[in-house]
């Protein structure tokens, strides 16, 4: 017998801070009714979550029997590589535009379409690399709204150590992080060659010794979906 299967929505907004209109994807559990409340998820490089994350089916798996909580999984895309550094990288141009988004735009519109907690803990954001960055920044920014974050490989630099190192309710943010043991020389985007690993261990010394409610683990492995799909299971059943 096959189970029954989410609903995925395609939703535009029209973005204030960013000046240009957004789609995102939207995944609606089974049996999905106003009747309920929802958690959210929402993921950055949202399609590479819809597609090669599985996300939508992971829902179908871990909702109804009830492995995770009842939850609508939203997926915000980039456009290009460009777009994506522009909005994703701590020092990209339209970074604090980006966050605002999130935090101002697209969450009070969740909120009103879907019957979802009015509170921190019933949100998380998901990324992946510089997905998971931009994650962990709007989660900092705006502690009493995003109550969890998913890292999976982030991308670090001084900037986010020193908004970790600066924060200052660490006890609000629940983290899931990972890396791999292999992202010692990874090619990003802007063509350069980066250790993930060695500033990923120091954020995870941090943020022990700031106190913030956290599981870290380091897997056998690259930068790639190839680690962090099978890992997401896990990852929503934890926090979610």
């Amino acid at each position: 017998m096959t189970g029954s299967q989410g609903k995925i929505e395609e939703k535009i907004i029209f973005s204030e801070f960013l000046q240009e209109e957004i789609s995102f994807l939207v995944y609606l559990p089974p049996n999905y009714s106003d009747l309920y409340k929802y958690a959210l998820l929402i993921a950055q490089d949202g399609r590479d979550y819809f597609q090669l994350g599985k996300l939508p089916r992971l829902g179908d798996e871990l909702i109804p029997s009830k492995e995770i909580e009842n939850t609508i999984m939203v997926g915000v895309p980039y456009k290009d590589v460009n777009d994506r550094r522009r909005k994703y990288h701590p020092e990209g141009e339209q970074n604090s535009a980006y966050i605002r988004f999130i935090a101002q735009e697209l969450i009070p519109f969740l909120d009103r379409e879907y019957p979802t907690y009015l509170m921190g803990q019933g949100r998380t954001l998901v990324g992946d690399s510089l997905a998971a960055t931009v994650s962990l920044m709007t989660a900092l920014h705006y502690p009493h709204s995003i109550g969890k974050v998913i890292l999976q490989s982030p991308y670090v630099d001084e900037l986010v150590l020193n908004k970790v190192q600066e924060h200052k309710q660490p006890e609000l943010l629940d983290v899931y992080h990972v890396i791999g043991t292999e992202e010692t020389a990874v090619k990003t985007t802007d063509g350069e060659v980066k250790d993930f690993l060695k500033p990923n261990r120091e954020l995870h010394k941090m943020m022990v010794e700031k106190g913030y409610s956290l599981f870290y683990e380091e897997f056998n492995g690259e930068h790639t979906w190839k680690y962090w799909q099978p890992d997401l299971k896990r990852a929503l059943k934890m926090m979610l």
